[in-house]
């Protein structure tokens, strides 16, 4: 049998985003970690390693290439895929269809560009990342999961000021994350 779903209206998402807002600013928490072994494919892990080289071991980031490097190879600006969970919980209405959202880690943290500008570093478990200032934003698969008006929200001028729909990064220093770790901030001096 299957369920139909039902995506929420602006109004409805408006309504979530004082909880997004309330997230917190310098010490947050690694919720979820997602594998993208194939296109199409998720595998929610409770562990993973992180690499400079890889990424998020396990997911074909470094397979899949990127339509913004001229020889359409993988991007280390778009290393990893970073969703705050409380806009991901928002967008896909329950947690189980958050992994369709296509990033890799999710975090309960401000991510909003007033609190992380790029070349802020991100302290998790034994690794650390490093936004970047490749923007990340809705398409035409997360209108197909999430809806029209989940897309509007997310790429609108509050949704990009809030990085509703994620953030790139890359990975700094190698290691491992758990679901569960601290998320520590280190903004760049200056």
């Amino acid at each position: 049998m299957i369920t139909a779903v039902t995506h929420l209206t602006t109004i409805d998402l408006e309504a979530g985003l004082d909880h997004v807002r309330a997230a917190p600013r310098e010490r947050g928490t690694l919720s979820l970690i997602v594998a993208r072994p194939a296109p199409g494919e998720r595998e929610v892990l409770e562990s993973a390693t992180l690499d400079p080289r890889y990424g998020l071991v396990g997911d074909s980031w470094l397979e899949r290439g990127s339509r913004h490097t001229p020889d359409g190879s993988a991007d280390p600006d778009e290393q990893l895929n970073v969703m705050n969970v409380r806009a991901a919980d928002l967008v896909a209405t329950s947690r189980d269809r958050v992994p369709l959202a296509g990033d890799q880690l999710y975090l309960d943290l401000d991510i909003s560009t007033a609190n992380l500008p790029a070349g802020t570093q991100l302290s998790i478990g034994d690794t650390v990342i490093e936004v970047t200032a490749r923007p990340h934003t809705g398409c035409a698969k997360f209108t197909r999961r999430f809806g029209l008006d989940a897309m509007q929200f997310v790429n609108s001028p509050v949704g990009k000021e809030l990085r509703l729909r994620g953030l790139c990064a890359r990975v700094v220093v190698p290691g491992t994350i758990t679901v569960g770790d601290d998320v520590i901030v280190t903004r760049p001096a200056g």
